[in-house]
């Protein structure tokens, strides 16, 4: 059974329905018919993209699932073409694009799936209940503890009316030979191993107190400033004001501007544009002077970069698996999060599927821990570089220095050299290995090709560059 109805949890019940005669997915809300938030995606309201790793990968999932996206009006963004950008103290030529992200709602994305996936007569759900603990002991998990949710109780138990009209707080049983958790970052699986006399995975925490606000325009009409899709300004540990803006389809663009901790955007509709002022060019806030608000502004403060080391030692279960957020949860502004939940899932097809070893827990939650550790290195390493990060992660290694003067060439590189801009975005859509910042064609041009001159204006024109 698999804790959690999120685009990790429906995913890993796809794989798992391969290999098992039933597969109970267990969810605390109540799904929406159609394409709409839900408040189990805290961050639904907001910014989205799936980049182009995740886009592969659910294809290979649920074939035929990106067409299905296209079709519905989800936007197609090419980069670097299509956006304004603006980053490290430059703007971005507008050259042939070289990877897409599709940037439409979260909900249409959970919505796809979840028709995907509950298609599958072998796949159940139970909605509206959440876990509570965990049946079994410290050797092995056989199931999970349920009550409806908002059903009486404190503590790890609370009233169930299941089974018979039973009601009182004796929670309803729910047997299983396999437990995936993939409730997401607010993860209670510390406490029900710990129910069980188990011991809980060793956290990794990155903190760079990012918190951000969006609101939804109509986008300016017959506006002919510029022809691009987007408008995208990157923070830095020199400038940490962020402001992006993406469209989400029938000429509506979402608006996110962020900061870090002691001057965050506030959700008041007035301040909102005022915000944007604070970045170091006026593209993202002339944008919103022109375009008409539809929607109030949301904020969002959770963006601390979590990773639960499950795959270290440890008294742990047999029976019991952790992915997608519940594994590791990464500063959303780096958009990882659902390629990482479908990349999760076919590492866990793999790991069920391999006929030369045994799938054993250990092993197989190794492999979901390796799926999610290049997006891990790019989201932390970034992070770690930001003035005010807090966490056990916060310190580097002793190659650092020298890395941070490499990596600051390739970014230097990346909107010019074709080699350079090639293998860093591909890096950033989870489409290819970190190790390809360091081929040889790439390593030359870090170590000897001029930066070339700067654009001083934003190309709000593809011609512009």
């Amino acid at each position: 059974m698999v804790v959690g109805g999120s685009l990790a949890g429906l995913l890993a019940a796809r794989v798992l329905s391969e290999h098992a005669e039933r597969v109970t997915v267990v969810e605390r809300d109540r799904f929406p018919e159609g394409p709409d938030p839900r408040p189990g995606v805290p961050q639904g309201r907001h910014l989205h993209v799936l980049i182009e790793g995740g886009q592969r990968a659910l294809d290979r999932l649920l074939p035929g699932f990106v067409d299905e996206l296209r079709a519905l009006g989800a936007p197609r963004v090419g980069m670097p073409e299509d956006m304004v950008q603006w980053q490290n103290g430059q703007w971005f030529p507008r050259t042939d694009p070289m990877v897409h992200f599709y940037s439409g709602p979260r909900s249409q994305i959970d919505w796809l799936a979840r028709k995907r996936v509950f298609a599958d007569p072998r796949i159940e759900r139970i909605e509206g209940t959440e876990v509570t603990g965990l049946i079994g002991d410290s050797t092995r998990v056989r199931g999970v503890l349920l009550r409806e949710r908002g059903a009486g109780g404190g503590g790890g138990t609370g009233e169930s009316t299941g089974e018979g009209g039973r009601s009182g707080r004796e929670p309803r049983r729910l047997e299983a030979d396999l437990v995936v958790d993939a409730s997401g970052r607010s993860s209670k699986a510390a406490d029900w191993l710990a129910g069980i006399g188990a011991e809980a995975p060793h956290e990794e925490t990155l903190d760079t107190g990012l918190g951000y606000a969006t609101r939804v325009f109509r986008s300016p009409v017959g506006d002919s400033t510029t022809d691009a899709l987007g408008i995208y300004v990157v923070p830095g540990p020199t400038q940490t004001y962020a402001g992006v803006v993406l469209p989400l389809g029938d000429g509506r663009h979402l608006v996110t501007l962020s900061g870090v901790r002691g001057d965050m955007p506030s959700t008041d509709e007035e301040a909102f544009e005022t915000y944007a002022r604070k970045l170091p060019h006026p593209v993202v806030a002339d944008w919103i002077s022109r375009a008409e608000p539809l929607s109030p502004v949301h904020g969002f403060r959770q963006t601390a970069n979590i990773r639960r080391r499950y795959d270290r030692p440890g008294r742990r279960p047999a029976g019991f698996l952790a992915t997608g957020d519940a594994l590791t949860c990464f500063n959303p502004i780096y958009g990882q999060g659902m390629a990482v939940a479908a990349l999760s899932a076919l590492a866990l097809r793999d790991a069920l599927g391999d006929r030369k070893r045994v799938p054993t827990t250990e092993r197989v939650q190794k492999a979901l821990f390796e799926a999610s550790r290049q997006a891990w290195d790019i989201s932390a390493g970034a992070d770690r570089k930001m003035p005010g990060a807090t966490g056990n992660a916060v310190r580097g290694k002793p190659l650092d220095k020298a890395t941070g003067w490499y990596m600051r060439r390739v970014q230097d590189l990346t909107p010019t050299h074709p080699a350079v801009g090639a293998a860093f975005r591909a890096a950033v859509a989870l489409t290819g290995p970190l190790s390809g910042l360091f081929a040889p064609s790439v390593a030359r041009a870090v170590l000897f090709a001029p930066v070339p001159e700067r654009l001083t204006a934003p190309p709000m024109h593809r011609s512009e560059h």
